[in-house]
């Protein structure tokens, strides 16, 4: 039986909740995940890569990775009528030559039509707090340097560029992204 840990996070999206992802929440993520790339990056990956994205593949994805014996930690956000919301998922740092005990932020999506609604704060929050409880005391991310966006929410949670950048392939076009990097440190008392 899966222990499912579900928690409110004050001051972020009143009634939202955090909880750990299942299978089945496999195929909404997936829905989530899609969507969120076709919005977010519009303009800023080729057009023909985002319309290649196909859900069911992807939730194919999500399962494979969910029931990985060292796979990442996986939450959701779920609103009051248990709608899932926004999925994030992190783990160990991945770069080479990463300091020890640093943990990456590897992907956080919000359901496009309920961007800038809390939402993804409250689960970067969970995420952070779940991170340093774990025993990471930094955190790292990878965000595409022109998404001004996403670089802003960062940056207001926290996150600050590290001057690291590289590049990842999608499709025939090399797209450049950039590291940010935080300190974790405990939760404030509530």
């Amino acid at each position: 039986m899966v222990r499912v840990i579900t928690r409110t996070v004050p001051g972020y999206a009143p009634g939202v909740r955090i909880r750990d992802m299942t299978l089945a929440d496999c195929a909404a993520v997936a829905e989530i995940r899609v969507h969120g790339w076709q919005r977010a990056y519009a303009g800023l990956i080729p057009q023909a890569y985002l319309d290649a994205m196909d859900i069911d593949r992807d939730t194919e994805r999500r399962r494979a990775y969910l029931t990985a014996d060292d796979g990442p930690v996986n939450l959701v956000a779920e609103a009051p009528d248990s709608t899932v919301t926004g999925w994030a998922c992190y783990g160990p740092r991945r770069d080479e030559g990463a300091p020890p005990g640093s943990a990456e932020l590897y992907a956080i999506y919000v359901d496009p039509d309920r961007v800038a609604t809390g939402i993804g704060g409250a689960i970067l929050a969970e995420v952070t707090t779940r991170a340093w409880a774990d025993g990471f005391g930094g955190m790292a991310l990878w965000v595409l340097k022109e998404n001004a966006r996403a670089r802003r929410f960062y940056e207001r949670e926290g996150f600050r560029p590290d001057g690291a950048e590289e590049t990842f392939e999608a499709g025939d076009a090399l797209v450049p992204e950039v590291r940010y990097v935080r300190p974790l440190t405990p939760p404030a008392a509530a």
